[in-house]
C-alpha cells in the first residue's frame, strides 16, 4: 500500500504500525524503513527485509526530547548539543534506561536515537512517539531519496507513506558524548567541525 504524507495517509500508516506493521517513510536524509520497537516480531521482519546482520543494532526515532529523555539519560552538556541540532541530521548514541526497548531491539546500555527535521516523519511520530527508524535500503547499498527507486528494490513491508523526492546531504552524523567530548562515530551530513556547543 502506497499513502501520501497527508492526514489521511498518516492515519493509514499509524494504524498499520499499530498492528506490527512495517512502513517506509520520508525523513530528512533518506527514506526510512521502521516499526514499533517494542513489537518484537516487526523489529525481526525488518533485519529480514534490510538483509541486516543481527549484530548491528536499529537506531529510534523520536517525536520530542521529553519523549527521548524517558527511555534514556541526558547529560546537560548533551542536551546542549541536542538543542542546537534537533530536529536534524545528527544522531546521537545514549545510555538506555527503557528494559522493554532493551529486550525487543536486543540492547545493553545504548540506543542511537534521533529526532527527524521532517515535517512528514514529525506528524507520524507524533502519534507513535517513537519508531525504528534505519535507512530503507538493503544492508551495504546506497540508501534512497528516490520514492520510485526505494519502492522497487525494497520488498515485504506494508504501507510506503510517499513523501516525494528528499533532497539531503547524506545520512545522518552520529556521535557518541564521554565526558563533554564529542566521538564522531559516523560522518554524514553534519561535518565534524560543525559539531559543538
Amino acid at each position: 500500500m502506497k499513502v501520501d504524507c497527508d492526514e489521511k495517509g498518516i492515519e493509514k500508516t499509524w494504524q498499520v504500525i499499530k498492528k506490527g506493521g512495517i512502513t517506509i517513510f520520508p525523513t530528512d536524509t533518506v527514506y526510512g524503513i521502521g516499526c514499533n520497537p517494542y513489537n518484537i516480531n516487526a523489529v525481526k521482519k525488518i533485519y529480514e527485509i534490510k538483509s541486516r546482520d543481527k549484530i548491528k543494532s536499529l537506531p529510534v526515532l523520536a517525536y520530542s526530547l521529553d519523549i527521548v529523555k524517558e527511555i534514556t539519560i541526558i547529560d546537560k552538556f548533551t542536551e546542549k548539543i541536542i538543542k542546537k541540532y534537533w530536529p536534524g541530521p545528527l544522531t546521537l548514541i545514549l545510555t538506555l534506561t527503557d528494559q522493554k526497548l532493551k529486550e525487543s531491539l536486543k540492547l545493553q546500555n545504548k540506543i542511537a536515537v534521533r529526532i527527524p527535521d521532517s515535517k512528514c516523519t514529525l506528524k507520524l511520530l507524533e502519534k507513535c512517539k517513537l519508531l525504528v527508524g534505519t535507512s530503507a535500503n538493503i544492508s551495504g547499498n546506497s540508501s534512497y531519496t528516490n520514492p520510485d527507486e526505494c519502492i522497487k528494490n525494497i520488498k515485504n513491508y506494508d504501507v510506503f507513506l510517499n513523501g516525494g523526492t528528499i533532497t539531503s546531504k547524506g545520512e545522518s552524523t552520529i556521535i557518541e558524548i564521554e565526558d563533554e567530548k564529542i566521538k564522531i562515530i559516523r560522518e554524514g551530513a553534519l561535518k565534524a567541525e560543525d559539531i559543538m556547543i
